[in-house]
């Protein structure tokens, strides 16, 4: 069994049953885990996977290929205010796709993990910004030593990466105009 502070980045399908979740975790860098059964309304691990959470994970590694069983989810931070606002949630999956793009699987990068980390509560804290945008891209092309000025961030990803995600044109031009659209609170939030 291995254990390690992880982000959840992304969810997918994988049965009627159960997902495929990414992870970014501090110990083993980008890792897939498969949750066996966490579409069952009865789930040991219903309410506790869901974009952008933070999570102490426990995941039995796969022989052959990189999909492991996700065995236990400690949720540790679950920033709620990131699914709220659209374009926070727009930013945040960005800093997602953003690392997925720069780093190899398996891999542990304590340090990106980190800049994950503290992007995100950024984002839960301050709102998207086009100020935030920027700057975690900054942090990322120092990180990777591809840049050390910050308006040379964005170009410098884009040649090392072979381009950034898509949402990068939409998300600053949302920013940008100020198109802040944010869900409306139920009444248990309020």
């Amino acid at each position: 069994m291995e254990r390690s502070a992880a982000i959840l980045t992304r969810l997918t399908k994988l049965t009627d049953t159960s997902l495929i979740v990414h992870w970014f975790t501090a110990n083993a860098g980008l890792i897939k885990t498969v949750a066996k059964g966490a579409r069952r309304p009865k789930s040991a691990f219903a309410g506790k996977l869901d974009l952008f959470f933070s999570a102490e994970i426990n995941w039995s590694p796969s022989r052959t290929g990189e999909l492991h069983s996700l065995r236990e989810v400690s949720p540790e931070n679950c920033r709620p205010g990131i699914r709220r606002n659209y374009d926070s949630t727009l930013l945040a999956a960005y800093f997602c796709r953003l690392l997925e793009l720069a780093v190899e699987r398996e891999h542990p990068e304590p340090e990106l993990h980190d800049l994950l980390k503290r992007g995100l509560d950024h984002v839960e804290e301050e709102g998207p910004s086009t100020r935030a945008l920027r700057h975690f891209e900054h942090e990322l092309a120092h990180r990777l030593g591809l840049a050390h000025e910050k308006r040379h961030a964005a170009p410098a990803l884009r040649e090392a990466l072979g381009g950034l995600p898509p949402l990068r044109e939409q998300l600053f031009d949302r920013l940008k105009l100020g198109k802040n659209f944010r869900f409306p609170q139920t009444d248990s939030e309020a």
